[in-house]
């Protein structure tokens, strides 16, 4: 539930902690530099998937 939350505020912080600093990562840096709610979304896809 904190991860969730993290990654509505911060999505790359989210996916950090779920995955650490691999591919996953960076994409989510790129797709929240390019608009905020791609970043969200894929920062809560990759949370629930695992």
């Amino acid at each position: 539930m904190v991860r969730i939350l993290l990654a509505i505020i911060l999505p790359p912080l989210g996916v950090f902690l779920q995955v650490g600093l691999g591919l996953q990562f960076w994409l989510n840096i790129i797709l929240t530099l390019f608009g905020y709610v791609p970043g969200i979304i894929h920062a809560v896809w990759i949370i629930l998937r695992r």
